[in-house]
Order: structure tokens, then sequence, then C-alpha cells
């Protein structure tokens, strides 16, 4: 009966699913983040070869 009521008591918890999307969102701009990194990295690289190639020796 205990295990009942608490599992009773946990569905009618907002605050963990609120934790829980909370988690979610940062975990979801992280990877945003990684991923913009990412691509501006390549083409940042790609700039500088550049004008490191432009440069005379």
């Amino acid at each position: 009966m205990y295990l009942l009521n608490h599992l009773r008591s946990l569905m009618r918890n907002d605050e963990a699913q609120d934790l829980i999307e909370y988690a979610m969102l940062v975990a979801l701009i992280a990877l945003f983040c990684v991923v913009a990194v990412t691509a501006a990295g390549g083409r940042v690289a790609a700039v500088f070869n550049g004008i490191i190639a432009q440069i005379p020796a």
C-alpha cells in the first residue's frame, strides 16, 4: 500500500517533470552549439588557410 501511494505522489509531483524538461532543453541547446561550432570550424579553417596561401613566402 505504501508503494502504491508513493507512486501516486510521484505522478502528481510536477517538480520532477519540470526538471526533466529543463535538462532536455539544456541538452538540446548543447547539441546545437556543438553542431554549430563544428560546422563553423571547418569554414574558419578554410578562410585562414586561404589567407595563409596568399601570404608570400
